[in-house]
């Protein structure tokens, strides 16, 4: 039995993300390798173990020596000095510098006692055992100080911190070989329609492969999460059941299906939430992904309760993966310990008209192009419709690098318009 429409209101995009995310909050921590933090979000503070760097050392290649023997140095009026050693990264200078005196010193060397600046080659000219120095030296000159960087004691990086390639770096100069993260959730994914095959099996007549599990899967994890590939439900309540329950059996933290939510006879994950758990909404004021069902299923795993949140999005592949977009990557996210969920948007023009339009916000896939405008107020990106835009034609999301927001208020989108995009990799542009 449906859920009658008037119990379900239909939801603005951000009051069905705010239901959404009141659902969801950061999971407990892990610790693992270093390298398996990027992307991740720090569960602890990272105090510094020591200096970085660890003793005075040169930044360039040079000779080390005492200031005060460079005083009025220049090019006429070379000051020549011994050379008693040549000192290489990675070791310890066996004498002192002393007045009248140099050490040939390689970048990241130690600075050697006795020495307070280090002149570049570059103003240096060597003869034999001696080199003449054709530049005055401040005191310091091209000396990276202890603890320059970092204090031992200090916090490097705080709790919270979402790990890119630099904070590895640092993790790695501080010693750290494994550091606590927020683990990834797991996101079992299931596809519902009797009409389904799996994509390694024969096309029979009145049948389709299943495309929407491996792009849903595929953006499950391009922002984090662990996929759970649970395959195809019938269309039949026992089905439907039995799969999420396997789902929620392998430790699920969020339950995606994809099919099943609008009012046709064989649409059974609203009765399935309505029977194992609740329902908080099916249906949001957009286009593509209007049916959108969401709601939480309850059952006992190995003897223990669990409450596991359920995103039903439709079964057209444009709708699943616009669904999971907007509603499922901020939930992923914030289970990931991510406080900042948005995309940031880029103005555009949009070069085609859209003539008629319903009260909902649509989503319309583009492809971003930068192109020299006339005017200097004009965005450098124009937005370029990438054909048929009905919900299933995949291939407009294959050739779209974004989605064009027309926002709902408007009953059309003249060739022209000034909209906002979501772009899918905000790197590139």
């Amino acid at each position: 039995m449906k859920p009658e429409p008037e119990l379900y209101p239909l939801l603005s995009v951000e009051a069905a993300l705010e239901k959404v995310l009141a659902m969801f909050h950061p999971l407990e921590a892990e610790r693992v390798p270093v390298l398996e933090t990027l992307g991740r979000v720090l569960a602890e503070d990272v105090i510094a173990t020591g200096d970085i760097p660890p003793h005075a050392n040169t930044a360039m290649d040079g000779y080390a020596v005492q200031s005060a023997d460079l005083a009025g140095a220049g090019p006429e009026s070379p000051k020549r000095l011994r050379v008693i050693e040549n000192l290489a990264a990675g070791y310890v200078a066996t004498r002192r510098v002393t007045p009248g005196t140099a050490i040939r010193i390689m970048t990241g060397a130690p600075l050697p006692e006795g020495a307070d600046a280090v002149i570049p080659f570059e103003e240096t000219h060597q003869d034999g055992e001696f080199v003449d120095c054709f530049a005055e030296m401040r005191v310091g000159a091209n000396v990276r100080l202890a603890g320059e960087d970092v204090r031992a004691g200090e916090r490097t990086l705080a709790r919270g911190t979402h790990i890119r390639p630099q904070e590895i770096g640092m993790l790695a100069a501080l010693g750290y070989g494994e550091v606590a993260v927020i683990r990834r959730p797991r996101v079992a994914i299931l596809a519902t329609g009797d009409e389904l095959v799996d994509i390694d099996m024969p096309l029979l007549p009145g049948k389709i492969r299943n495309a929407n599990s491996y792009s849903n899967a595929a953006q499950v994890l391009q922002c984090g999460g662990l996929p759970l590939m649970l395959g195809i439900a019938r269309d039949t309540v026992d089905d439907l059941t039995a799969k999420i329950h396997a789902g929620l059996a392998q430790g699920a933290d969020l339950l995606l299906t994809s099919g099943g939510v609008s009012v046709g006879d064989f649409d059974v994950v609203k009765k399935v939430l309505a029977a194992e758990g609740e329902i908080s909404f099916w249906r949001v004021r957009m286009k593509p992904g209007k049916p959108l069902a969401f709601g939480y299923i309850t059952a006992e795993v190995n003897g223990v309760p669990h409450t596991v949140p359920l995103l039903g999005m439709p079964g057209n592949p444009v709708s699943a993966m616009v669904s999971f977009e907007l509603f499922a990557r901020p939930a992923i996210l914030t289970m990931l310990g991510v406080t900042d969920l948005r995309r940031p948007t880029l103005e555009a023009i949009l070069d085609q008209a859209i003539p008629h339009k319903d009260d909902r916000r649509h989503y319309v896939r583009v492809r971003l192009e930068r192109r020299p405008d006339g005017a200097e107020a004009d965005p450098r990106f124009h937005a370029v419709l990438t054909g048929e835009q009905g919900s299933g034609i995949l291939n407009s999301m294959v050739q779209s690098n974004g989605l064009a927001i027309i926002p709902e208020e408007w009953d059309h989108a003249p060739a022209g318009a000034r909209v906002q995009v979501l772009p899918f990799e905000t790197g590139l542009f």
